[in-house]
């Protein structure tokens, strides 16, 4: 139960906090090069890092949340211990996408 309330509020998180950040880059973008610079300086520190990490994590968790109630309106995984796996499936795999990500692009060197 606790993952379905996660992940409405995640989705809402998602939608509200990264539309806030893709707003402000496509404005960034059309001001000009101070305004992108700006936005930029903000993007590469450690703020703009969390930032786009937990982004990431909100996305992956939500989509594999998704994923899980797609099964579940199917009409599988109601038992209480498969629900449990496919809860902890669900943050695991958000976590392991996740960082899965973060490594390539580290190593991409960005």
């Amino acid at each position: 139960m606790a993952v379905s309330i996660f992940n409405r509020a995640m989705g809402v998180g998602l939608a509200t906090v990264g539309m806030i950040g893709l707003v402000w880059w496509l404005m960034a973008a059309a001001t000009g090069v101070e305004a992108y610079d700006y936005f930029m300086s903000w993007a590469k520190s450690w703020i703009g890092y969390v930032f786009a990490i937990g982004l990431t994590f909100v996305f992956f968790f939500h989509f594999c949340a998704g994923l899980r109630h797609f099964v579940m309106d199917a009409g599988a995984g109601f038992e209480l211990k498969t629900n449990r796996a496919w809860a902890w499936g669900t943050i695991l795999g958000a976590v392991a996408l996740t960082v899965l990500v973060w490594l390539l692009i580290f190593a991409k060197g960005v």
